[in-house]
Formats: C-alpha cells, sequence, structure tokens
C-alpha cells in the first residue's frame, strides 16, 4: 500500500525564544511518558497575537492572555491521571500525557491534533495517509478537550478519521451531539439544549419576556443563541436584540462592537435583562466598558463564565446590577485543592504552563489581588521571555485555590476517570504496557458503554456522547463588601426544575421576580392580551375579557369561555359563576297566592257539592240535571284545580307532561257535561219543530260526553307520545337558568286549546238561544256569561303568554285556568246555591210549577214559531197543523207539534189557548 506521510511542523516565532519550537516536542504545553498516552487540548492563553501586517508566510503566532482557569483544568488533568496511576485501576499500566495549548483558536488547535494523528513511535511525527485505519496506532489513544465548542468542532472531525475518542469538560455545543458527523465525541457535562432551557425556564419563572442577547460571533455563540431562540420562543419570550461580537480579541472591530452593544443596552430602557454567550476574556471587556457607563442589569451567565472569580473581582462589579448564572454540578474536588497547595514543589521541567505561571508570578507579585489577576492575563509570550529561569519572590497558592472553579475542575477530572474505565475494560484481556494493545477505535467502543462512579452514583454517557447531570443555578452576593458566587438553587435537567435547599435561598430567587423585564405591562386576571403591529408577541395591549369569559392567570394569549351554558361570567372576570336557577318555588308569595286560590276553589267545590247532596230532592237540584251530572262537572272543577299544582315548583318530566293533559281532558270534560245541559233545556222550551227534530237528534248524554272527552283523550295522548312536553332550561336572560317546562309541540298545544274552545263555542250557541226561560231554569244566561268569561280569559291568555318568559310564564297559565274554571263554576252552581241557601220558599215543587204556569201562560200569549200565531184579538189559538195527529202519543213522536188530549188534531184545526198551557206546563214538568 502506498503512503503518503504529512510531517507534523512547528510555527513558532523565533529560534532564541523560551517559548520558540525548534521541533515538535517543543510545541507540547505539558507533558508526562506512559504506557498509554492522552492527549488534552486547552486554550490556556485566550488569544493569538498577530502581526499588523497580513503574514506572508504560514507561521503559527505567539499567544496572549494567560487563562488561570484553564490553567487550572490543565492541572487537574495531570492530577487526575497522577491519581489514577498511584492506584490500582489500572493494575501497573502508567497514563502519560501530552497537553497542547489551542490559544483559543482553530488553527492552532489543528496543528495538535495532526500531531495525535501521527504515527507511534515515528520518527518523523509522520501522518500516514491510508484508506484503512483499524490497525494503525496513533500517538495517542485518546483526547481529553478542547475548551470551546468551536475548537471542538474542527478537533473531532480531524480525529474521527482515525476514530480516537474525544471527551471534553467543557464543549457544551447542541451540535456536537450529532454523532453522523460527531462519532467519536463525548463530553462530561449536558449539552446546550439543557443550559438554554434553563434559561428560559428562569426567565418564564421571574415573569421577564423582554430581554437581550450579547454573544460572540463563532459556532459556539451561533449554535447557543439559536437554541435559546427556540427555547425562548416555547417559553413565550421575546428577544428584543441580539448583539454579536467577534470572537477574537484581536479583531479590530471588537471594541467597536463593545461599544454598539453598550449603546444598544443603554438605549433598550424596557429590557433589564441581558443573557450573555461569551468566553471570559469577552465579558471582561464587556464589562468594564458597561461599568464605566453604569449600566445596571441583570445578567444571566452561561456555564463559560458563570463563576468566573476574575469577573466577579472587578473593581464596582457591584453596580453592573446582579448575575445570575448556570454552572456545571460539581463534585468532590478537596483532593486537587490539596494539589495546588502542594504545587510549589512540582518539576517544571516538562510543564512550560507552571512554568509561566511562576513567571507572571515574578512578574505581577508586586500587586494587589485584582491587578495582579489582570496582569497575569495581560502578558504575553514575549514579555515573559526576559524573565524566564527566574524563580518568584513569593509562591501566592491562595491565588490558585481562589480562581478554582468547581464545575470544570470536576468535569475535567471525570473525563480522564472516564477514559481510564474505559481503558482498565480494554485493558482486561491484554498487556496494554504495549501500545500496539488495542486502537483507539475499540477504545471508543468500550468508551460508549463504560460507568464512573461519581459522588456515589453511577454516570455514564448517553446515546449521544452526553453525560446528563444537573447545574447549579449560581447568584453573585455581595456578602461582607465582597462579591461571592453562591449556589441559589439546582436545576435538574431531566425533569425541568429547580430545587432549593432551604427558605432563604428560595427567598434570594423570589427577589429577582420584583425585576421587571416585559414589554408590556402585565395583563392581569381578568384580561387578556391583544397584540399590537410590533412583531414581537410580547409587545401586546391588555383588554378586559368579554361577557361569558374570562382569564384567571397573568399575561394569557385567550380568554377561556365559561364551559357550558350553566355558567355565566362578567367583563373582566376571573372565573365563571354557576347560573342562578329560576322556577315558580313553592316559598314564591305569587305561588302561594295562586295554590290560596285553587285551595279555596276545591273548597268551593266540596261546598257545593255537600249542599247538593242535601237538597238531592229539590227542585233545583234536578233542574241542574241531576246529581249525577253535577257530580261529575264538579268532579272535572276539582281536577281543573289540582291541575294547577303541577305549574308549581322545580319542572319535572312528570309534571311537564301531567299538567296539560289533566287540564285539558278535565275540562273538556266539564264543557262536555255543560253542553249537555244547554242541549236538555233548549230542547224543552223549544216550540220550533225543525230546532226540535235536530236538537232530539243532538240530545246523547253519554255519547255525547264520551265522545266528545274521548277526542280529547285522544289528542293528548298522540301529544304525549309523539311530541311530549320535557324540561327545559331558558337562557334567555344572561345570569339566569330558567326552569320551564316546553310543551313539545305548540300545534298540538293549540289544537288542545281549540278543541276546547270549540266545544266552549257550541255551549255558548245553545245556552245564547234558551236565555229567556223561566228565572228557576234559567241556567242558559249563566252558562252563556260563563262562556264569555272563559274567552275573554283565554283571548287575553294568547298574547300575554307569547310575550312573558321568566319564571312566571307558568303563573299566567295557573291564572287564566282559574279565571275560567271559577268564572264557569261560579255561574253554573253560585246562583242554584244561593236559591238553595237563601231562597228556600221558591225551592218547592208548587213554586216551580207556579212559575211554569206563570211561563206557560206568556208563552201560549206569545208563541210565534213558523206554523203557530196568535191572533190577539180572538180568544182562541189559531195554529196551523202541518202533519195528521191522530193520538196523544204522536206529539211525542214528533208527528205534531200540539194536541188536545184524547181528540186528534186535524190540519187547520183552531185551538183554545188553554190547551197549549197545558201542553208547555207538560213539557216543563218533563225535564
Amino acid at each position: 500500500m502506498a503512503l503518503v506521510f504529512f510531517l507534523v511542523p512547528c510555527f513558532v516565532v523565533g529560534t532564541d525564544m523560551a517559548f520558540s519550537c525548534q521541533d515538535a516536542d517543543d510545541f507540547v504545553g505539558a507533558s508526562s511518558p506512559g504506557d498509554i498516552i492522552i492527549g488534552g487540548l486547552f486554550a490556556v492563553h485566550s488569544e493569538m497575537l498577530h502581526p499588523d501586517e497580513e503574514p506572508i508566510k504560514p507561521v503559527i503566532q505567539n499567544c496572549a492572555g494567560f487563562e488561570i482557569q484553564v490553567f487550572l483544568q490543565t492541572l487537574a488533568m495531570i492530577h487526575a491521571i497522577e491519581t489514577i496511576n498511584n492506584s490500582t485501576l489500572l493494575s501497573g499500566v502508567t497514563l502519560g500525557y501530552e497537553i497542547y495549548d489551542t490559544c483559543a483558536e482553530v488553527t492552532k488547535a489543528m496543528a495538535s491534533a495532526l500531531r495525535f494523528l501521527s504515527k507511534f513511535n515515528s520518527s518523523e511525527n509522520a501522518v500516514e495517509f491510508k484508506c484503512n485505519y483499524s490497525d494503525y496506532i496513533p500517538r495517542v489513544k485518546a483526547v481529553t478537550g478542547a475548551s470551546y465548542s468551536e475548537v471542538s468542532m474542527a478537533v473531532s472531525r480531524l480525529l474521527a478519521l482515525q476514530l480516537i475518542p474525544q471527551v471534553s469538560p467543557a464543549s457544551s455545543a447542541e451540535i456536537l451531539s450529532d454523532k453522523i458527523r460527531f462519532p467519536s465525541f463525548f463530553r462530561t457535562i449536558p449539552s446546550d439544549f439543557h443550559q438554554t432551557r434553563a434559561m428560559t425556564h428562569l426567565i418564564y419563572e421571574s415573569g421577564w419576556n423582554w430581554i437581550g442577547v450579547i454573544a460572540t460571533d463563532d459556532d459556539n455563540g451561533r449554535f447557543a443563541v439559536e437554541s435559546f431562540g427556540v427555547q425562548a420562543m416555547v417559553n413565550n419570550v421575546c428577544i428584543a436584540f441580539k448583539e454579536m461580537l467577534p470572537a477574537y480579541l484581536s479583531d479590530s472591530t471588537f471594541h467597536t462592537k463593545v461599544d454598539q452593544a453598550i449603546e444598544k443596552i443603554v438605549k433598550e430602557t424596557g429590557v433589564n435583562v441581558i443573557v450573555v454567550f461569551m468566553r471570559q476574556f469577552h465579558v471582561l471587556k464587556l464589562f468594564k466598558k458597561a461599568i464605566e457607563r453604569n449600566v445596571n442589569k441583570i445578567w444571566i451567565a452561561n456555564d463559560n463564565w458563570s463563576a468566573a472569580v476574575k469577573i466577579s473581582t472587578i473593581p464596582n462589579i457591584r453596580q453592573l446590577g446582579t448575575v445570575v448564572g448556570f454552572g456545571f454540578k460539581s463534585g468532590d474536588i478537596s483532593s486537587f485543592q490539596e494539589f495546588l497547595r502542594n504545587l510549589h514543589e512540582k518539576p517544571t521541567e516538562n510543564n512550560k504552563f507552571l512554568r509561566e505561571y511562576i513567571m507572571l508570578l515574578s512578574v505581577c507579585a508586586h500587586l494587589e489581588y485584582h491587578d495582579f489577576q489582570t496582569c497575569i492575563a495581560n502578558q504575553s509570550q514575549d514579555d515573559l521571555l526576559e524573565n524566564d529561569g527566574s524563580k518568584p519572590q513569593f509562591w501566592r497558592g491562595d491565588f490558585l485555590n481562589a480562581n478554582v472553579e468547581p464545575g470544570f475542575i470536576h468535569r475535567t477530572m471525570l473525563a480522564v476517570y472516564a477514559i481510564a474505565h474505559a481503558i482498565k475494560r480494554q485493558c482486561k484481556d491484554r498487556d496494554c504496557k504495549d501500545p500496539s494493545a488495542f486502537t483507539p477505535w475499540e477504545l471508543l467502543a468500550e468508551l460508549k458503554n463504560v460507568t464512573v462512579i461519581d459522588a456515589d452514583k453511577e454516570v455514564k454517557f448517553d446515546s449521544n456522547g452526553d453525560m446528563s447531570t444537573s447545574y447549579d443555578v449560581l447568584l453573585w452576593k455581595e456578602i461582607d463588601g465582597h462579591m461571592e458566587i453562591t449556589t441559589m438553587a439546582e436545576y435538574d435537567a431531566e425533569k425541568g426544575g429547580f430545587i432549593f435547599e432551604d427558605e432563604e435561598k428560595k427567598k434570594d430567587f423570589l427577589a429577582l421576580k420584583k425585576v421587571q423585564s416585559t414589554c408590556s405591562q402585565h395583563c392581569r386576571p381578568g384580561q387578556v392580551k391583544k397584540v399590537t403591529e410590533s412583531p414581537h408577541t410580547c409587545c401586546y395591549e391588555c383588554i378586559y375579557c368579554p361577557e361569558n369569559h374570562y382569564s384567571n392567570q397573568t399575561d394569557m394569549d385567550y380568554c377561556h369561555r365559561c364551559n357550558n351554558k350553566t355558567y355565566w361570567a362578567p367583563i373582566n372576570s376571573t372565573t365563571c359563576y354557576r347560573k342562578t336557577i329560576y322556577f315558580l318555588a313553592w316559598t314564591d308569595w305569587f305561588a302561594v297566592f295562586l295554590l290560596f286560590l285553587s285551595a279555596f276553589g276545591v273548597v268551593l267545590v266540596l261546598s257545593i257539592c255537600v249542599i247538593f247532596t242535601k237538597n238531592l230532592d229539590t227542585p233545583v237540584v234536578k233542574a241542574s240535571g241531576g246529581l249525577t251530572v253535577c257530580y261529575i262537572i264538579l268532579f272535572s272543577h276539582f281536577l281543573i284545580f289540582l291541575s294547577t299544582v303541577f305549574f308549581i315548583d322545580v319542572p319535572t318530566e312528570f309534571k311537564c307532561k301531567t299538567r296539560q293533559a289533566l287540564f285539558g281532558i278535565s275540562f273538556t270534560l266539564c264543557i262536555s257535561c255543560i253542553l249537555i245541559k244547554s242541549l236538555k233545556i233548549l230542547l224543552a222550551f223549544s216550540f220550533d219543530p225543525k230546532l226540535q227534530n235536530f236538537l232530539k237528534c243532538m240530545y246523547k248524554p253519554i255519547p255525547t260526553v264520551v265522545t266528545c272527552t274521548g277526542i280529547q283523550v285522544i289528542i293528548c295522548t298522540s301529544w304525549l307520545i309523539f311530541r311530549t312536553p320535557f324540561v327545559n332550561q331558558n337562557f334567555s336572560i344572561p345570569r339566569a337558568i330558567i326552569l320551564e317546562c316546553n310543551e313539545g309541540s305548540i300545534v298540538a298545544f293549540g289544537i288542545m286549546l281549540g278543541y276546547i274552545s270549540a266545544l266552549a263555542f257550541i255551549c255558548f250557541i245553545f245556552a245564547f238561544k234558551g236565555r229567556k226561560l223561566p228565572e228557576n231554569y234559567n241556567e242558559a244566561k249563566f252558562i252563556t256569561f260563563g262562556m264569555l268569561i272563559y274567552f275573554i280569559a283565554w283571548i287575553v291568555f294568547i298574547p300575554v303568554y307569547a310575550t312573558t318568559f321568566g319564571k312566571y310564564l307558568p303563573a299566567v297559565e295557573i291564572i287564566v285556568v282559574l279565571i275560567s274554571n271559577y268564572g264557569i263554576l261560579c255561574c253554573t252552581f253560585l246562583p242554584k246555591c244561593y236559591i238553595i241557601i237563601y231562597k228556600q220558599e221558591t225551592n218547592t215543587k208548587s213554586a216551580f210549577l207556579k212559575m211554569v204556569y206563570s211561563y206557560s201562560s206568556k208563552s201560549a200569549g206569545s208563541v210565534a214559531v213558523s206554523q203557530i200565531s196568535l191572533d190577539s184579538k180572538s180568544s182562541s189559538l189559531q195554529a196551523t197543523i202541518t202533519d195528521s195527529c191522530k193520538t196523544e202519543n204522536d206529539s211525542v213522536n214528533g208527528n205534531c207539534h200540539f194536541q188536545v188530549p184524547g181528540q186528534p188534531l186535524i190540519k187547520g184545526q183552531v185551538l183554545p189557548k188553554n190547551a197549549v198551557r197545558t201542553m208547555v206546563r207538560k213539557r216543563v214538568s218533563s225535564i
């Protein structure tokens, strides 16, 4: 196989400097030999120095800006490896390391990655080009790092060529979870997805929805802003502005961009919360400028700088406002802190980072804490050349411990231990003292399934290569005049909630809510947001919820409608209220009054019944049609009064079906019986032969009553079967429900009433014709008056019933029922009762005969019915006989109209007046 070799160059300016690169080994920042080598990539310096002119040669420049926090991560990796080597974890197999400084630059990191890819024990540090790297043994078995996601993305793509495992303790970009593009990348932290979700949860829970975002214009910053934007949209948080700062401090526009960002913050007075996705040295520059402009906001920090001591110790940092951040959950790092206290005893020959730190101590030792820190950060490697080899005047051991960021330190050590446990699994049946015992891709397979014990808990990588963990919510608090970074809460990344250790810390969280950061004022419960012309959904107006709608939370997007028609809500309501149910209750004063009238009617009916029963054989009772007919009529009146009870109290299916049917049938029975009485009276005193023949055909008491009542029974039965009445909830009143009976069919209801009205009208016609009968027999005129009362009551009822609604609608029908029932009852029976009680002298047979004789005498002198005429000047009655009457019985059969007892009547015969009187008395007596 043809092989192509790539030599790993060493491009560093100058050959006489302490940090010059004479060969590839000079490129290493810290190293230690071992059976298995682990590579390390850390941005120990924050920037590369670029010449003023464009470079004409491919040269990697020196770096500046010594980062204490990242330097401490390199020490954490070294400490973890030394601890493993001093333990029995790998059973005599030692780990070595090669740590490189990326200077936060992808270019330099790629150069380091090329060294990792070079073939093991290659004298030329050559990277072989092969089609299959399955048996290829590179210089390192795994890599820890890098510090920034942008660097990790580039390096991981290069390491994926040989599937060299890369475990980062700090690169959190969500895209790195993609195992198709980054198959060999792992990390001991969660992805930014969880962090941005935690941030938006904090913002949402604090009641903020109008925030600003500042980020670095690199892959890490752009991906973080994109992820945050998605989470913000889900939580209804709007981004008022986004400012992207150059990723490199050496960029000539950096300071201008910072000024623009500060100006934007100052102008947006409604934005009081700023989310910052930047590296520590970017935040340092931004905050110094913000302090100069007296900017006071709430700053939400990402994991990169949330625990940065060098930022929290900036002079006048308290003027910036409040800093809340998210840091990785830490573990026990006491052994590392002890390691730092003894660091001055460590050799520096193979650790250029430690040697540089010692030189920085010499240069900056005379300064106070923060100035000392600033001095270290501002020194370049060129500035330190003249101090190379010098010893510090004193060792500031407290300085390193004070700058420890526990989360990053713990995660760095955890990355080393994860690799070590994977190596242990790989070395079960192999002699791992031989570097060719296994390849990196075999270690990669073990790393996917490795489990590490961390704080008595088992942790492992998920399918995305991420290690799920909680976040510490950090709050910068001023304590005793110093800014301290305290843990306010814990954020559970899996469950998505905040956990507070005690009430004091919860109070700190609640204190954040006092700060307002909204585009619009919060809409109170009872109000709803109305979107304005602004493109942001967080900018709106608050309007009241309309009637029958409510909102019970702050800043609701829409009003809830009351669930069903049984609830209502006024304008600007926070809840729905149950509608008041109305019906004509027993306790209602009007219902009590109507019930009293019904009860009085029942008493009246019973009283009349008693009176008629006691005077059974008197002429008045007999003239009323007899006791049977009276009992039937009185019973029907009783049922009519009883039917009014079903119109009162809570409507039920039984009441709705019973009340109209009971009333209709009872009233029909009453009218039918009165109709028979009217026919009988008219028949008795009718002298018109044609009319008498018609009345005789009609006068069939039992069949007539049964037929008339039966028709009504059929009407009501059909009504109940096909369109039965039912209980209805009337919602016509906004805040009330009227329980009422729906008649089911207005047509059927109308037919029932119309049928009663038809019978009443017929009864009225017959009664009207008999209105001039003898006084004791003259029920007809009272029946006529009773029917008139009925008609007037029901004619008035129709428009009143049609225009009335509410709980008193049944009362309208009760009133008309009572009026018509009382009218007919009183007109039919009270005159008789009056005669029975107060005119007993007229309630005798002799008095009735005398009245009949008087009426017959008047009738004999005034009869002028078609065939009969009276000559007032003669003493005899002239009668024209239309038919031959042979016997006395023929008159009963209707063959003739008048006859003299025992004498046949011949057509044209003249009868004497006393004969007419005799015949009239006989007919009247027959009734």
